[in-house]
């Protein structure tokens, strides 16, 4: 047997103290092409398992001073052999010992007397087990250093295409600000450059998004406090949709008092942005939006949500709303780039609560997410 299906079969430690037993399974495994390494008791067979790191021990349950059992409990517990398949060898045909050894995590046992075929059969099954879970956990951790580079380059790239995009906005504006009423320009001047600062406008928006998406799935945990609706919300509307408000027309409806509830401001107010940007786009003309919450007494939770008087949603399109750079065909148009809804999924689920919509074709939807009610722990 050559050196290289030597390596391929792999490495086996025999533990017991019998002599017989050893020089059976020693040569029987050695005409099968397995590197083979002996320990006669569970001491040694701790000492070899952390110098050699074999593919698999085979693990006799009755040995003097330290039996199987207490030899395999500890070769789990130490990093270093916890992931080493272990099968037990034994002439115990109690269920119960058996049950104990897979409790210890054992992968399989074998009896006494050895039947070669049976033992080659259980030694493969569990080296190809193992190889799988090596190869997938060195596929893992592949693509996890891909994924934490890519997210590296494209928040680097994001953050560079911002700065030009800023300028092209801001020098449209100018231009627009600065157009002659003495001397108007051509209406197709107008056009273009309304048209420039539009599509910047949009573009930046989906870096926005792409930055926020990154930041969200990085984040494990965030400062939860009680959430100010009554100050979040009309900030919203009035700093980051006065002008979509202004363009189409929108009216919003909103309470005057709102339940408290749990949650990270910086999240909830890109939701409420994302919701309330959708239902002036997608409403009705002129867009009626309604806010309002709902507590959900009996689970602790405060449903927030969105009412528009728009053209409303098949039962399928609503299956597919929340779904990643998903776009539907609106009214007028207009298309999102996919990127917002899952956003507010993924923000929303973060802070222990759930999104949701309510449509019918031709009454609307109603949008909505939940979080956990603060609790009043003076009542």
């Amino acid at each position: 047997m050559n050196a290289e299906a030597e390596t391929k079969q792999g490495t086996v430690l025999i533990v017991d103290d019998t002599p017989a037993n050893v020089s059976v399974l020693f040569d029987f495994l050695t005409a099968e092409g397995f590197k083979v390494l002996v320990a006669k008791n569970g001491k040694g067979a701790l000492q070899k398992a952390a110098y050699a790191h074999p593919d698999l021990i085979l693990l006799d349950i009755m040995m003097p001073e330290m039996d199987g059992f207490e030899a395999c409990s500890i070769l789990k517990q130490q990093p270093d052999t916890q992931d080493i398949p272990v099968i037990f060898m034994t002439a115990l045909a109690d269920t119960v010992d058996k049950v104990k050894g897979f409790s210890l995590g054992a992968v399989d046992y074998i009896t006494k007397p050895f039947q070669h075929e049976e033992v080659l059969a259980r030694i493969n099954t569990q080296l190809h087990v193992r190889r799988l879970q090596q190869q997938l956990e060195q596929r893992s951790k592949e693509l996890e250093q891909r994924n934490v580079e890519l997210d590296a380059f494209a928040r680097t790239v994001a953050h560079d295409l911002k700065n030009p995009l800023n300028a092209i906005i801001g020098y449209s504006d100018m231009l627009l600000m600065d157009l002659s009423p003495d001397t108007p320009p051509e209406p197709d001047t107008i056009d273009t450059v309304t048209h420039v600062a539009r599509a910047g406008q949009k573009m930046l928006s989906i870096i926005e998004a792409l930055l926020l998406l990154s930041g969200v799935a990085k984040r494990t945990s965030v400062p939860i406090s009680p959430l100010n609706m009554e100050e979040l919300v009309p900030q919203i509307i009035n700093q980051r949709l006065a002008f979509s408000i202004k363009e189409y027309k929108a009216h919003i409806e909103m309470p005057t008092e709102w339940p408290v509830a749990n949650g990270y401001a910086p999240w909830v107010e890109e939701v409420w942005a994302n919701y309330l940007s959708n239902a002036i786009k997608y409403g009705g003309r002129p867009p009626l939006v309604t806010l309002g919450a709902d507590t959900q007494v009996e689970r602790g939770m405060v449903r927030f949500w969105i009412r528009d008087n728009g053209p409303g949603l098949s039962a399928e399109a609503c299956t597919k709303l929340f779904t990643p750079f998903t776009r539907l065909n609106q009214q007028g148009g207009i298309e999102g780039h996919g990127l917002g809804l899952s956003i507010v999924q993924q923000i929303i689920e973060k802070l222990n609560g759930k999104v949701g919509v309510e449509s019918n074709e031709g009454e609307g939807s109603m949008f909505y997410f939940t979080l956990p009610a603060v609790v009043n722990k003076s009542a």
